[in-house]
């Protein structure tokens, strides 16, 4: 159903003539009364000739499931658990090749926004209910919904519930301040790494570079549990040396424990004149992770023996296994049953 609640946004600040600044992510919208930022589901509902910026996303999430956390993909985070995954309409990027195009893209296109009425203690009672021990806010962007995001994942720590954010990692350092350093509201992050060129992100996605890779290496600060996923498409980010470019990025500023996932890309949206990804790439990228000293490099949406498979970094040993997003053999205490060295993660 189509709503038209608000609620007031946070992270912005007034300008003259009634215009507000958002300050939620790296665009910082400068928007005129009755106008919408590029998101398109934060409005300036001026009065009196004062700015006063609403979310229009609060309490209606458009997509709601019960996922395996390797879904996210988070591999080294609660392997094996489930999370109740949610988001709202709205994205501030415009992705060329968007795999939730119909929830992301509509408010940016002048459609209705759409959602169920769940404020954030129905989220985690929902979360409860049904078995998981995180709650998700993926789909979608994060960002965008962060008042919502902020209230649930609020609530759902003092339930015991841990909080992961699915994101595009364009939100602006003050939206990071809010969610704050461990142990804050979100305990980890799978951040999509889309590409390693300016060029990429103003074509395709409709942002920049930097701020994101400025924000990956604030998640590390703020001692978040950080996994990067990288959707590989045919001759666009793909190239040998933006891949080792992008491996030697993850292993010298974020730490060569960071899981690195990379994506089968199959055509999709707007992006329909692209092959899907040759498996002989994806094992190219893979090589590069590991050449570049990342220990955790993993192929995602394309089948392959040890594709998503857990080694030690020390002795080679599988130490989980997995088929699908199903873990077959577990992790109980961390460590290689082998050589007993650390594996990097929160297991328990």
């Amino acid at each position: 159903m189509s709503l038209g609640q608000t609620h007031p946004a946070r992270l912005w600040k007034p300008l003259a003539h009634g215009a507000v600044q958002c300050r939620l992510c790296s665009h910082f919208c400068v928007i005129a009364p009755g106008k919408c930022g590029l998101c398109a589901v934060r409005e300036n509902q001026a009065h009196d000739g004062e700015g006063g910026l609403v979310t229009l996303v609060y309490g209606l999430p458009a997509a709601m499931n019960v996922d395996p956390v390797e879904k996210k993909p988070l591999y080294h985070f609660l392997p094996g658990t489930r999370t109740f995954s949610l988001g709202t309409m709205g994205c501030n990027l415009s992705c060329s090749f968007c795999q939730n195009a119909s929830l992301s893209q509509p408010p940016r296109l002048g459609q209705a926004i759409k959602g169920h009425a769940l404020p954030p203690d129905a989220l985690v009672r929902a979360a409860l209910d049904s078995g998981c021990r995180s709650l998700a806010y993926t789909y979608s962007e994060p960002t965008v919904f962060f008042e919502l995001v902020e209230d649930t994942a609020r609530l759902a720590l003092e339930q015991g519930l841990k909080n992961i954010l699915v994101t595009n990692g364009f939100m602006s350092p003050d939206c990071l301040d809010a969610f704050g350093p461990a142990p804050g509201l979100i305990q980890a992050a799978n951040v999509d790494l889309k590409a390693f060129t300016e060029g990429f992100y103003k074509d395709q996605c409709g942002a920049r570079l930097a701020p994101v890779l400025e924000n990956l290496k604030r998640m590390r600060a703020l001692g978040w549990w950080l996994e990067v996923t990288t959707l590989l498409i045919p001759g666009l980010n793909d190239s040998p040396e933006e891949l080792a470019a992008m491996a030697g990025f993850i292993h010298n500023e974020l730490g060569a424990d960071t899981p690195w996932h990379l994506s089968r890309f199959h055509p999709d949206y707007q992006l329909l004149d692209r092959p899907v990804t040759p498996t002989q790439t994806l094992l190219a990228a893979r090589e590069a992770g590991r050449k570049a000293g990342l220990n955790y490099v993993y192929i995602g949406n394309a089948a392959g023996p040890g594709h998503g498979d857990t080694l030690c970094p020390a002795c080679a040993a599988t130490v989980l296994s997995r088929e699908g997003f199903g873990v077959r053999d577990g992790l109980p205490n961390g460590s290689c049953p082998a050589c007993g060295a650390a594996i990097a993660g929160v297991w328990s």
